[in-house]
């Protein structure tokens, strides 16, 4: 599992690529600390090359998007593939988040 923070067009931009499983989340968990300081900037959570996410992986986009909004940050997801499509809307995280294309 990689994660690469980017900043574009004003907005934070966190690239996930392979398996979000629990082994990985901890050290996930350690990459994202950067987007706890992303006052007012949109955050993009960008799955493109994000092949599966587990139980630990929500509950990190979860905590992403919990500390976002008091900050007045919007959080987007952006290249679901179906697979993932599916784990977000069988655990209703479908309706929590927003979408980019």
């Amino acid at each position: 599992m990689n994660t690469t923070i980017e900043e574009k067009d004003g907005a934070v931009i966190a690239i996930f690529e392979g398996r979000l499983d629990t082994a990985a989340s901890v050290q996930t968990e350690k990459d994202l600390i950067p987007l706890n300081n992303c006052e007012g900037k949109d955050i993009i959570l960008d799955c493109n090359h994000l092949e599966y996410i587990s139980s630990s992986g929500l509950r990190l986009f979860l905590g992403v998007l919990k500390n976002a909004k008091p900050h007045g940050s919007k959080v987007y997801l952006t290249g679901l593939n179906n697979d993932l499509k599916s784990v977000f809307t069988m655990t209703g995280f479908i309706n929590l988040f927003e979408f980019k294309d």
